[in-house]
């Protein structure tokens, strides 16, 4: 995790290699089914998301591990940085004669599952937390899509380089939010602190914040909003005490600043960011424990 710095670089070279991967990651007018674990569950949620807004097809996202079992699709995507987890393996299995694609730092063994690799092995990173995988896939399917991510590369840029607007450790209570594409970001950052700060974190979209979640917000929330923030929820946030961090910068540039903060939060309280307790790199099951 303590890698996030390089982000802004590896978003660079997406853009770059993007036209080379265009019609297997988006295959436009296809039904898609996008999945992984964990953190690359949320990025599939993302993925599913963009393809669906512009216009290019069906896009469904799910867990590997709760796939959908009454609908067909002509294409499977995976997503999975170790390339070994257990569940991404036998959910590939599962669609033998659906076009198959994964998205990996690793190609083996999920290569042999597949009939279409996209490698990106220069994203990957040693932390047994995810930083630069996931928001590379998403600057790889966003760049696919025409986006050259100038902006979204500069407000990196800024965020890594700029203090962090808040202080975390005055605040014991974390929250994300976001709408369309960026509730799977929420999710996300969310993740990133219960990970390497053993930290309360929840996540939520934006407007069901205040059917329920709100009650338990007070001085110590601090409250992330991904993408636009409606000024009604902004001002009953601020109305409970909490604290509310919302900009306009580019949603992928908040993700590396709520992985700052998680940083940051981790190593005040002495803890190891890239080796959090009870995980592992990936998650590798015997038939017994499937």
């Amino acid at each position: 995790m303590t890698e996030l710095s390089s982000q802004p670089e590896l978003w660079r070279r997406a853009v770059v290699e993007a036209p080379g991967h265009r019609e297997v990651l988006l295959a436009p007018g296809e039904r898609m089914l996008v999945i992984g674990c964990g953190t690359s569950a949320f990025v599939a949620s993302a993925y599913a998301v963009l393809r669906e807004a512009a216009g290019l097809g069906w896009t469904d996202a799910a867990n590997a591990s709760e796939l959908p079992r009454t609908r067909g699709y002509d294409r499977v995507v995976a997503l999975t940085r170790s390339g070994t987890t257990t569940e991404i393996l036998d959910a590939l299995d599962r669609f033998k004669g659906t076009r198959r694609v994964v998205v990996t730092a690793m190609a083996e063994p999920v290569a042999r599952h597949a009939e279409d690799v996209v490698l990106l092995d220069w994203a990957d990173e040693r932390s047994v937390v995810q930083t630069r995988f996931p928001t590379t896939v998403l600057a790889l399917v966003r760049a696919a899509m025409g986006d050259r991510l100038d902006g979204a590369i500069e407000d990196a840029d800024s965020v890594l380089r700029d203090a962090l607007p808040v202080e975390p450790t005055h605040f014991s209570h974390f929250v994300t939010l976001g709408h369309g594409w960026t509730v799977g970001l929420a999710h996300e950052a969310a993740l990133k602190v219960r990970e390497s700060a053993q930290a309360w974190a929840e996540s939520y979209p934006a407007l069901d914040y205040r059917h329920g979640p709100i009650a338990v917000a007070g001085m110590e929330t601090l409250v992330q909003g991904f993408g636009s923030m409606p000024a009604s929820l902004a001002d009953d946030i601020r109305a409970v005490g909490a604290t509310l961090l919302t900009d306009e910068i580019d949603p992928l540039a908040q993700l590396v600043r709520a992985q700052r903060l998680a940083v940051t939060l981790a190593h005040s309280l002495g803890l190891n960011p890239d080796q959090p307790r009870h995980l592992t790199r990936s998650v590798v099951l015997d038939s017994t424990t499937v």
